[in-house]
């Protein structure tokens, strides 16, 4: 079985919602671990129906190395983002994991990502479940 993380931080509503969509499509047939950069997002998406948690850089940085398919937003590589809650450390494990990663283009740093048009949260997930996971999965 195909491990799926899910990493988000703040208030872990992206992360949430990202997980619900995943419920919604998949079922319960995935195992999904979602790791938030604080409580209040591990909280959120554990709630989302994650099947287990944790929370902190350094379950991060510990379990990113041994995932499958890391999802989240394009700030979990970004050294400092999130406000600084993704700490140097959480974006170089994240972006030196060996799992594949999908990330949504959706970032509050002075970043901007050439190629997006600013499509909504929902029709992002539907496009990364549809184009990426459905392969994956089938």
């Amino acid at each position: 079985m195909i491990i799926f993380c899910v990493i988000d931080g703040q208030g872990g509503g992206i992360g949430a919602t990202i997980i619900k969509r995943l419920r919604e499509r998949f079922g319960e047939s995935l195992e999904i671990v979602a790791l938030g950069t604080n409580a209040i997002a591990t909280s959120q998406m554990l709630k989302a129906k994650a099947n287990r948690g944790a929370s902190g850089e350094n379950a991060i940085v510990r379990t990113a190395g041994q995932v499958d398919l890391i999802i989240g937003p394009l700030g979990i590589v970004v050294a400092n983002a999130m406000m600084g809650e993704v700490t140097p450390a959480v974006a170089s494990a994240v972006a030196s994991s060996p799992a594949r990663k999908i990330l949504l283009p959706l970032i509050q740093e002075n970043i901007e990502v050439v190629g997006t048009d600013g499509i909504s949260l929902p029709l992002l997930i539907d496009e990364l479940i549809e184009k990426n996971l459905k392969n994956i999965l089938a």
